[in-house]
């Protein structure tokens, strides 16, 4: 062998440890946990079993590190660790904990790759692996995507399961015995004898071992609370008007605090004048804000009146002043280059006599019940922030970087929210909170936005335009061609965060159409992001919620046009095992295809997204005063329902989500700034409208999926199909009502 020859093989071998070296560190660095945040600050007498488990004299606490946003995800964190740990759920309090590492979020990266949920290859659960280890390394704790039951259904019944063998293992520790023989229940370590400890005459034994890791989960056939209807835990309390959320909470001292900021988002302050605010009963302070002006007060009510009396000369936007400008940007992308092609089969160049239509989206305000608000105490030496949050350690990493301090020394203390739908993946109000904070030190400062505020400094749903064309022959659809324009979701959060933007495609432009699984024989999507315009946000179901009215409400035209019906030809192009059932399920469920009268009409859509196939059929009557939604149908496959009865509330609440969007709400500009104020210009779905809502839980699919978000896309599709179907008039555009009367 030549000396070159060597040197290569040499190289080689070296190269191929030093890669076989990494990977096997790297290894070694995942598996090794977080360090367990609960166990700094400790009493006597406690035990932090695990990050999720903390027992003392005084009970049991199960941390849900998923914020509950009214979604139930509390409770059910809880079940899941209480499954395996065997405590009722009468013997637990439950606590969102503190932010840390430990409470990552490892359901993230099924969203996050370019494959689709559907496959489960080798590649596939490789770059998923990749992508976990990245979200665990960064410590990403992050509720979205429907992710708190994919996320916890395994790691949290281990988490109740290590804590359970501790105990017992403490348990023989003190009885100077084998765990042999040992069972639990109750809350309580029973030995062979008949004699028992309970989990808190235990703690203080347990917290001198170490934790018991090689654990074996329970079969299915065990399980007490898992899949059995259940009264969820916040449910006496939200009867009662006696659970407390993020605007409740008052500690002592504190003051109270509005504000304004321009309308015209992102633009400046030119000037203001404050002496009428000034010299009102109870202000305190007058101070400037990013963007616009704080008023302290001895009450919010006065703040708000007071914020309202300073006189303000707002600068211009950084993006069009009129509606009509923002949908000419998104007319405009089409012609620039795209930002992704995700699928590609066939050839759609080939389309004869192609069918082509328009699809609109408008931008959606979030629009929780309770107004976003923070309460920020900052000192010398800590800062304190109790509000709701999706994101605590990226809300902890911001008021470190505003006040100075040290992330360690910034607690953040995540409040039960009153909706949210993506609204508290954001955290300008408590960054404006800090501010005011910062200049009041010592005392606690609770920023409420008023609601038309809240409208106003809303990041919404991006506005979004599909242009489509298609192709039928022989009774069946032949091509479908979706090219969708809209800004960039991705790109929008990046640059309120970090100052800049991402350098590569977003997938949430193209969430929902790109990895539906359909075998049409010529399919392509392609992407386009439009420039940035208002400052937009992830809205319950992303992308999806835009993009199935496009996809679904398109497909329902080709399949019209091709004289088929939407439910075989939807079976006959569909590829995946579980979406095929939930297709079936609703059928059955609605009794397709009998004979209606000649007032109704009826409906089908799908949509795959976060994981979770959903299937939907809506029948409807044209009456003399509108239509009339009458009963709605709902099939979806999560792979395991953990309590039916929020099952079927989350599947309901989704519903009527997307239908009331879809026929009542937009959000529009005049002059760079939000037209709409509150509930009475941006109207969800009336109580009168509402229709019956029939739901079942299929647990085909090997894999747990979300039922959160999925609900929601589906809707307006299926309810333009019902309408066609009665009416004869084709929806292409939401608001539905701007074109059709409702009853």
């Amino acid at each position: 062998m030549s000396r070159i020859g060597k040197i290569a093989r040499r190289s080689f071998l070296i190269g191929s440890a030093a890669v076989i070296g990494g990977v096997a560190f790297g290894y070694y660095k995942y598996r090794r946990p977080h360090d367990n945040p609960l166990l700094s600050g400790l009493g006597e007498g406690e035990a932090a079993l695990t990050p999720y488990v903390l027992i003392n004299a005084q009970g049991i606490t199960l941390i849900a590190p998923r914020a509950d946003m009214g979604q139930g995800s509390r409770a059910v964190q809880a079940v899941l660790i209480a499954e395996e740990l065997d405590v009722g759920l009468d013997q637990i309090k439950v606590d969102p904990g503190p932010p840390a590492k430990a409470y990552y979020n490892t359901a993230l990266a099924n969203e996050a790759v370019p494959i689709p949920s559907t496959d489960h290859g080798t590649l596939a659960s490789a770059m998923r692996g990749t992508v976990d280890a990245a979200m665990k390394f960064m410590g990403m704790q992050l509720t979205g995507g429907s992710t708190t039951v994919p996320d916890g259904f395994e790691k949290l019944r281990v988490a109740g399961a290590v804590a359970r063998e501790t105990l017992k293992a403490a348990a023989a520790e003190l009885a100077g015995a084998s765990t042999i023989g040992m069972t639990t229940r109750a809350g309580k370590v029973i030995l062979p004898d008949g004699r028992a400890f309970t989990y808190q005459e235990l703690a203080p034994v347990a917290a001198t071992i170490d934790p018991v890791t090689d654990v074996t989960l329970r079969d299915s056939s065990e399980w007490r609370l898992i899949g059995k209807p259940m009264q969820r835990l916040d449910i006496v309390a939200k009867s009662t008007g006696t659970q407390a959320y993020g605007i409740d909470f008052e500690p002592d001292g504190v003051v109270h605090a509005a504000l304004r900021v321009n309308p015209r988002k992102g633009g400046g302050v030119l000037s203001f004048d404050a002496s009428a605010a000034e010299a009102m009963r109870g202000v305190s302070h007058v101070i400037p804000v990013t963007g616009g002006v704080g008023v302290v007060a001895d009450n919010t009510w006065r703040a708000f009146m007071a914020v309202d009396a300073v006189e303000i000369d707002w600068g211009p936007a950084p993006y069009p002043a009129a509606q009509k400008d923002h949908w000419q940007a998104l007319s405009n992308a089409f012609d620039g280059d795209r930002d992704s092609r995700q699928r590609n089969d066939g050839d759609v160049t080939t389309l004869a006599d192609p069918i082509t239509a328009e699809y609109r989206a408008p931008y959606l305000a979030h629009a929780p019940m309770e107004p976003v608000n923070a309460t920020v105490l900052v000192t010398q030496t800590r800062a304190d922030v109790w509000t709701g949050n999706q994101i605590p350690r990226m809300t902890q990493a911001s008021v470190a970087r505003m006040t100075g301090l040290p992330a360690d020394d910034v607690h953040v203390h995540i409040q039960m929210m009153g909706g949210s739908f993506g609204h508290r993946l954001e955290d300008e109000v408590v960054k404006r909170a800090t501010e005011l904070a910062m200049e009041l030190k010592g005392t606690p400062v609770k920023l409420t936005y008023k609601r038309e505020e809240d409208t106003a400094q809303d990041f919404t749903r991006p506005i979004a335009m599909a242009r489509l064309s298609g192709a039928v022959a022989d009774g069946t659809v032949t091509g479908m061609d979706i090219r969708v324009a809209a800004p960039s979701v991705m790109d929008s959060q990046m640059a309120e965060r970090q100052g800049l933007g991402i350098p590569g495609p977003d997938s949430t432009i193209v969430q929902a159409l790109w990895d539906q699984p359909y075998a049409i024989p010529n399919y392509r999507v392609t992407g386009y992001r439009a420039p940035r315009l208002g400052p937009v946000s992830s809205w319950r179901s992303v992308g999806a919620s835009q993009n199935a009215f496009f996809h679904e409400g398109f497909l329902n035209e080709l399949i019209h046009s091709a004289g088929a019906d939407p439910i075989e030809e939807r079976l006959r192009l569909m590829t995946d095992t579980p979406s095929r059932k939930v297709i079936e399920a609703v059928a059955e469920m609605a009794s397709w295809g009998g004979e209606l009268a000649p007032d109704k009409g009826r409906g089908v859509a799908f949509c795959l997204s976060f994981g979770t196939p959903v299937a939907e059929v809506i029948e409807v009557t044209n009456t003399n005063s509108g239509i009339r939604l009458d009963k709605v149908w709902v099939a979806a496959e999560v792979g395991r329902v953990i309590d039916p009865v929020n099952f079927e509330n989350q599947v309901q609440g989704g519903v009527i989500w997307g239908l009331g969007h879809a026929i009542n709400s937009e959000i529009t500009y005049a002059d760079g700034m939000v037209e709409q104020e509150n509930f009475f210009d941006f109207e969800g779905l009336r109580l009168h409208q509402a229709p019956e809502i029939a739901v079942r839980g299929l647990e085909n699919g090997a894999h747990v999926h979300g039922i959160g978000e999925p609900p929601v896309p589906p809707a307006a599709p299926a309810l333009a199909a019902a309408i066609f179907d009665a009416t004869g008039t084709r929806l292409r555009e939401m608001p539905f009502a701007r074109n059709i009367a409702f009853a």
